[in-house]
């Protein structure tokens, strides 16, 4: 059983193998988030990174802990005016498919609700096609935008042209 709170600057260190191993390298080809195969590298955040990302104002990372405070996924989350950013959805391969994303995205939807957003949207590689199908499945409708695939090259450097759809949730 996994219960979601706010993460804390501590948690950084037991994030980042998290995150990592959901999107990059080897260890990430075990689970079905993988990016390995589009994009090289073992990296998809770093520390400062993480950090950077907890100081932004209106910003936190959702954490699943289990019962004995070890953690099994996180989420980013920003507010953006009456939307709410989410990123950075990680469950570690090994723990995927045991429904802590579904408690994560379930989470960010009541963050989002708690702080008067109205809608919950996301940027998802165009390529991954069964992520997209899970958002779907869950109420997000690709908003049919795109974005340019960027991000600094030391996490990862895309072996194809990339690029971002835009998915979002209405929040009734």
């Amino acid at each position: 059983m996994y219960n979601t709170t706010i993460a804390s600057p501590s948690d950084i260190p037991e994030l980042l193998p998290i995150i990592n191993s959901a999107y990059r390298g080897e260890v990430s080809r075990q689970g079905w988030t993988t990016e390995a195969d589009f994009i090289a590298g073992d990296l998809r955040t770093d520390a400062d990174d993480l950090a950077r990302l907890m100081a932004l104002p209106g910003a936190v990372f959702l954490i699943a802990r289990d019962a004995a405070g070890v953690i099994g996924g996180c989420v980013f989350l920003e507010k953006r005016g009456a939307r709410l950013y989410l990123g950075m959805l990680s469950v570690p391969p090994q723990l995927q498919g045991h429904g802590i994303g579904k408690l994560l995205l379930q989470g960010a939807e009541l963050h989002a609700r708690q702080t008067g957003c109205q809608a919950v949207f996301m940027r998802v590689i165009s390529l991954r096609v069964e992520l997209i199908d899970w958002y779907v499945r869950h109420g997000y409708q690709n908003t049919g935008e795109t974005e340019p695939f960027e991000s600094p090259e030391k996490f990862g450097v895309p072996v194809q042209p990339l690029e971002f759809v835009i998915l979002e949730k209405i929040l009734t």
